[in-house]
């Protein structure tokens, strides 16, 4: 009885550090990618990559936090606007996998780009904090 008392009282502690990450919240969480890009927030953006984060441009390209970081600081790469459709996440345990489209633009070494791509984004759960820790996009072909 006394150990019943025990694991009950345990679980209802416990309950809302899972209860915090509703859908919504994991939403938001990846929603504040964007927002961060567009700012550029360079910290807000190092607190949320993880150390080895990967994006993986839709050119292939393959690039590392350290030099997108880079890029948005010295403004070699501005984004002007970011917006998602469709978005969807799925969560294993510490793994959520968020999938999407996005319509896009901005500037690159001073040459404008813009598109819509589907993206996929993997994002772990590591010491109570979601990092994210890859990215990927894939662009839209118009209909021909």
């Amino acid at each position: 009885m006394i150990r019943t008392i025990a694991l009950c009282l345990a679980l209802l502690v416990s309950a809302p550090a899972f209860a915090a990450d509703t859908d919504a919240d994991l939403l938001a969480l990846d929603a504040s990618w964007n927002e961060l890009r567009l700012k550029p927030d360079v910290q807000g953006l190092e607190r949320i990559l993880a150390d080895d984060w990967m994006l993986t441009h839709s050119d292939g390209r393959v690039q590392h936090k350290a030099d997108y970081l880079d890029e948005l600081r010295t403004s070699t790469r501005r984004n002007q606007g970011i917006g998602n459709e469709d978005v969807r996440v799925r969560r294993y345990g510490d793994t959520m996998v968020v999938t999407g489209t996005s319509v896009q633009s901005g500037i690159s070494n001073g040459q404008p780009w813009s598109g819509r791509f589907r993206f996929t984004r993997v994002w772990v759960k590591r010491d109570g904090a979601w990092t994210m820790v890859s990215s990927h996009s894939s662009r839209v072909t118009p209909p021909q």
